[in-house]
């Protein structure tokens, strides 16, 4: 589990520690909305990439099986941690969004307040929530809607003003696999028909954050959460926590009876899709890649690229080329000189995301660059 000294975690410890919990040393038997539940949401600026970490994730997952909630009103795409679009279920929409209640809106004042000054924003909000109640609308549409009422004024700040301020969710079939459309934004409590959870804490959030990428430091709980001002929220939790350090001695909280497995487990080979959440949650982001990697895996357009897994850590990035002869063609491109058995099982791995994301009678192969 460590290095000599029992409380602190290695690398290599830490890393078996995320893998484990992300439900990525083997797949699970159950359902989207429980593994969506455990992860505290998925990351989802795109809409296929949940399905492609579920599949990596899940025995016998197949695109209805998430579709279906969407569609159902059970999952939703809603601006959660970070101000990012995340799929949560229903439930977690309604608790977990008056928790980042305040990290959003200081997160719109941070990138749009200059535009927005002078500006009552509950009023932004306000009419902003009555026009998508009343039609679902696009960020674009929206702006130019309220910029009737504040001419002048940019309509993407005032948009995003109703974003950050209010639960918005996009509705299908913005979110169903093979669909295409624009976000199309509605509030949560008109599309769920519940309100949000009053009284809630981060205390709950933060607990199952630590059970879904912990042991970590309350700087990656912050990165993860876009959240600043949580030592308050650290100081009641920790009789309930447990304390360990990294080999740089910083500290890692964690909760009680969470799995520490050996640092040798052995792992397969997994393909993550773009924007796992497993490479955005952590300040330290080591236990998974490297600074170098980093830079090869996060463009400067704010993509996070699709990547595979080796012995649990990231040793390249894949995409899908469709070729007029070939059919659709698996491009790995390793970020260094893979053995023949790790090729081997790229490749037998990338056959079946291959058949999961491809036609059935179209042709298939896998390619390395």
């Amino acid at each position: 589990m460590a290095t000599g000294d029992s409380n602190v975690l290695d690398r290599r410890a830490l890393n078996r520690s995320l893998l484990v919990r992300q439900m990525l040393t083997e797949r699970v038997d159950a359902t989207p909305a429980a593994v969506i539940t455990r992860l505290v949401g998925m990351q989802a600026q795109a809409p296929d990439p949940p399905y492609i970490g579920l599949w990596t994730r899940l025995s016998g997952f197949v695109p209805e099986d998430l579709a279906g909630p969407v569609g159902g009103r059970e999952a939703v795409r809603v601006a959660l941690m970070r101000g990012t679009i995340h799929l949560v279920t229903a439930d977690d929409c309604l608790t977990l969004r008056p928790v980042l209640a305040g990290a959003l809106a200081q997160g719109l004042k941070g990138t749009f307040g200059r535009k927005l000054e002078g500006l009552d924003l509950a009023e932004v909000a306000e009419l902003g929530r009555k026009l998508v109640e009343e039609e679902p609308l696009t960020l674009g549409g929206l702006g130019v809607r309220l910029a009737e009422r504040w001419s002048g004024r940019d309509p993407s700040a005032l948009a995003n003003a109703v974003r950050n301020l209010t639960p918005l969710v996009q509705v299908p079939p913005r979110g169903l696999w093979g669909e295409s459309g624009r976000a199309v934004h509605t509030t949560a409590e008109s599309w769920l028909g519940r309100p949000l959870a009053a009284g809630v804490s981060p205390d709950s959030m933060v607990e199952r954050y630590l059970a879904a990428f912990g042991p970590a430091s309350v700087k990656d709980i912050q990165v993860w959460s876009g959240m600043t001002r949580i030592a308050e929220t650290v100081r009641r939790l920790r009789p309930r926590l447990r304390s360990f350090r990294d080999e740089n001695g910083v500290e890692l909280l964690d909760v009680l009876n969470a799995p520490l497995p050996d640092r040798d487990l052995p792992v397969p080979v997994r393909y993550l899709p773009e924007f796992d959440n497993i490479l955005l949650s952590h300040a330290d982001r080591s236990r998974i890649l490297t600074e170098e990697q980093h830079r090869l895996v996060f463009t400067r357009n704010g993509l996070i690229r699709a990547t595979f897994l080796l012995d649990g850590f990231v040793r390249g990035i894949w995409r899908i080329e469709q070729q007029r002869r070939k059919g659709a063609v698996l491009v790995l491109e390793p970020f260094a000189s893979l053995t023949k058995k790790e090729r081997e099982v790229l490749v037998q791995e990338g056959e079946d995301l291959l058949a999961f994301l491809t036609a059935p009678d179209g042709a298939r192969s896998v390619r390395f660059d």
